[in-house]
């Protein structure tokens, strides 16, 4: 049972709604029709922060899994917390910024957890490969 792995795989979920949440109330705001992507910056900046996230969990849940079966579910839950607490920073710092300064620092918390879980997952898989 990997409890945090699945507490954190939901919370994504939830992140992912959240960044579209975002979304809509900007294309109610800046009354940009759907399908356009372009429009007013603000909602240009909530759309790249919704594309951005959606494209990183790409990257991060498999991580997470592979470096919580295969290596360690503890390190593996504090790299999955660390990844959600920056993409929430990303996604804040650029929506809520003028141009969008304030996602740098979210943006490195949260790559520097996905490369974390994945040398975890290389680590734990290559012996059990091996084996």
């Amino acid at each position: 049972m990997h409890p945090h792995a699945a507490l954190i795989t939901a919370l994504t979920v939830v992140l992912i709604a959240l960044a579209m949440y975002l979304v809509g109330r900007a294309r109610g705001k800046f009354q940009i029709k759907a399908p356009a992507t372009t429009g007013h910056p603000d909602f240009e900046r909530a759309f790249r922060a919704h594309q951005n996230t959606l494209e990183q969990t790409v990257m991060f849940l498999p991580v997470l899994w592979l470096a919580t079966l295969y290596c360690d579910a503890r390190w593996a839950a504090w790299f999955g917390y660390a990844w959600l607490l920056g993409r929430l920073w990303y996604l804040f710092g650029y929506v809520g910024t003028e141009g969008g300064r304030g996602r740098g620092a979210g943006f490195m918390i949260a790559i520097l957890a996905t490369l974390g879980l994945l040398v975890m997952s290389f680590f734990g898989l290559v012996p059990a490969l091996l084996a």
